[in-house]
């Protein structure tokens, strides 16, 4: 039988949001995945690391699941529960884990590591990462591209204009790079298809992601949540395009 609308909020506003694992979407939302595979590439470079940074790294969760951390590993998070998760799961792998308010300077000496890595970072500061990565280093990352989720996004906030649908182009990405003094040595953008199946999948993921809808509430925003409901009900899954990119960069 199909769930109620007051059950189905009900239940997401209830869950958990520490970390960055979004199990709890499972069966109720799907995203089609990057066809590079960011964590097998950062597992391959790890492997080849003496000394790797993770930014942001939310939960741990990505980097733990990537193989063997370099014998010097750390990671910066700035949000309590995350920091507290983060080093539950990292301190055994031997990973440092450093609250960091995401602000430069990263704290952390020049040319301190020849691997730097961040996967869907919110800020990126280019001349701090060009400051801490040791010559013939390497910056990999996989980022939130342009206008990714908007479906979503505007279906609440209504049509946005250009320059910032236009916000987050990987093309920007590559000139804050080299404006760093990084050389890009890979840059690859795609476009995926995601299902939202019920509209507590949608309560949750953006009570997770919070820059999407800033502000979003369920209150606030309950009678157009309730249309989504009947919309799911009677029509199937919300479909939106979610846009990644991944860039690798090189400290000559």
């Amino acid at each position: 039988m199909t769930r109620s609308f007051e059950d189905l909020v009900a239940e997401a506003e209830a869950a958990p949001m520490e970390g960055w694992d979004f199990s709890w979407l499972d069966g109720r939302a799907t995203e089609e995945r990057p066809s590079w595979g960011y964590q097998r590439l950062l597992g391959e470079r790890l492997a080849r690391a003496s000394a790797a940074l993770d930014i942001q790294t939310g939960g741990g969760e990505v980097l733990a699941g990537a193989g063997r951390l370099p014998a010097l590993t750390a990671a910066t998070e700035s949000w309590p529960p995350n920091v507290a998760k983060a080093t539950r799961l990292l301190h055994p792998l031997g990973a440092v884990v450093v609250h960091d308010e995401d602000e430069p300077p990263l704290p952390f000496g020049d040319a301190a590591f020849d691997l730097v890595v961040s996967r869907h970072p919110v800020t990126v500061w280019w001349e701090e990462i060009a400051r801490v990565l040791r010559p013939g280093g390497t910056y990999l990352s996989q980022q939130v591209g342009p206008a990714s989720v908007f479906e979503l996004v505007e279906y609440f906030l209504g049509p946005q204009p250009a320059e910032i649908r236009r916000a987050r182009h990987p093309e920007d990405a590559r000139r804050a790079a080299e404006a760093a003094g990084l050389e890009v040595v890979d840059l690859r953008a795609e476009s995926l298809r995601t299902e939202f199946r019920d509209v507590g999948a949608v309560v949750w993921f953006l009570r997770k992601v919070i820059w999407m809808v800033p502000g979003f509430t369920v209150d606030a925003y309950r009678e157009r949540l309730r249309e989504l409901h009947g919309r799911i009900t009677e029509e199937g899954p919300f479909v939106a395009r979610t846009t990644r990119f991944l860039i690798e960069a090189r400290k000559p």
